[in-house]
């Protein structure tokens, strides 16, 4: 077989070549050489990445529109990127989640640079595909990754969702299409022996946040006779687990109605419906108007979207988190349980941590941190890669 011909990209001289030999996956626009040459090369297109020394160091998909010039695709130079390509980190990715949840097939099943396919996110809902092509060379070769999975799992639903933040940071289109099969409405999964209900087309992200289960077990295990409220809840995620757990009750908050009807769509499902409410409002008004109303909870668990989405919001996105604690404490009963959650990768866990212990002494309060949790195993982490380490769940027990 002829191996493909790849046009040439080259680090300058003070780029940080080391690094990318030891896995690190980037290469930034201002460590390439960016001639004539290079600046044309279309979004989503293949090259070989090249040392200083013009030392082949591997295949890279080129964004030229993108602050992340290169990423790293495989460290063969001569690599073919097809669909055995695609099929080969499919069946590698397929058999790490088959180790961890055996049948259960609900899960992150391909997390982007950790697994083999940097800017690709696919989540798996049962035979519904849900994939984020969050960069340029994912939508080139959209084609074979479809059909790596066509291969690998018979007659799949496959949704294309190429919406978000970080598909404009690649100078990207917003796109949303069922790209196989049909989408009849939300779909089912079961996780922590709770229900729940996905809108995989229009809800947020891929309809489901998989990399807070292992963070939904611990809190599930506070819950049991306890009354728990869940903070910024979309479909349930902690509140659901709780009441599959023994929760005496749970009261879901969430600006989204779609996303609480889901919630309560699971609760009955379990057949606890009678012990799950629901309160549709902005969380901190809410959590203000719960204060007010005298209510206190056992367990409360809060779980905002990123308020730090990037360096340049972290003291705004820390200050968010710390009144998040505040508020959440005066709802919280004398030795009972508070948990929060950031999914921020610009505020790395110690400064968050920091925050929401100043939001629970602003509070008037004293806790202990009983857990640390970060995203479950199927949301691998690059070691080389800080931002694939983004989810941080800290749990206090609090003094009376």
């Amino acid at each position: 077989m002829t191996s493909p011909s790849y046009p040439i990209v080259r680090l300058r001289p003070n780029a940080n070549a080391r690094a990318i030999r030891h896995g690190f996956p980037w290469v930034y626009a201002n460590e390439l050489v960016l001639d004539r040459r290079s600046k044309s090369l279309a979004p989503g297109s293949l090259a070989v990445l090249e040392d200083a020394d013009r030392t082949p160091m591997g295949l890279v998909t080129v964004n030229p529109n993108s602050k992340i010039i290169c990423r790293m695709l495989d460290r063969d130079p001569e690599e073919e990127i097809n669909a055995a390509w695609f099929g080969a980190r499919l069946q590698r990715a397929l058999a790490h989640r088959a180790r961890l949840y055996g049948d259960t097939q609900a899960h992150r099943l391909v997390h982007a640079e950790a697994d083999g396919m940097p800017g690709v996110v696919i989540d798996r809902f049962n035979d519904v595909f849900v994939i984020q092509p969050n960069a340029a060379w994912a939508d080139t070769h959209f084609d074979a990754l479809v059909a790596a999975i066509e291969a690998a799992s018979p007659n799949p639903t496959i949704v294309k969702n190429g919406t978000g933040r970080a598909r404009k940071l690649e100078g990207l289109e917003e796109t949303l299409e069922v790209a196989r099969g049909d989408v009849a409405g939300p779909v089912g999964v079961e996780m922590n022996g709770a229900t729940y209900f996905a809108d995989v087309l229009e809800g947020q992200k891929t309809g489901l946040f998989f990399d807070q289960r292992e963070n939904h077990a611990f809190a599930a295990r506070l819950a049991v006779n306890a009354r728990v409220l869940d903070v910024f809840s979309h479909v349930g995620g902690f509140g659901l687990a709780a009441l599959a757990n023994g929760a005496a009750g749970v009261l879901s908050v969430d600006s989204s109605e779609p996303a609480l009807e889901l919630a309560q769509r699971g609760a009955a499902a379990m057949g606890l419906a009678p012990s799950f409410t629901t309160r549709r409002g902005d969380a901190f008004k809410v959590m203000e108007a719960l204060a007010e109303e005298g209510e206190t909870f056992d367990v409360v668990i809060c779980d905002p979207p990123a308020f730090a989405p990037s360096k340049d919001a972290l003291e705004r996105g820390l200050r968010a988190y710390e009144r998040v604690a505040r508020m959440a404490t005066a709802l919280v009963r004398p030795g009972g349980y508070l948990g929060l959650c950031s999914c921020s990768h610009a505020a790395e866990l110690s400064k968050f941590r920091n925050a929401s212990a100043r939001g629970i002494g602003r509070a008037g309060r004293r806790g202990q941190i009983i857990h640390t949790g970060f995203a479950g195993p199927d949301h691998p982490q690059m070691p080389q890669l800080a931002e694939s380490g983004y989810l941080k769940a800290v749990f206090f027990r609090l003094d009376g």
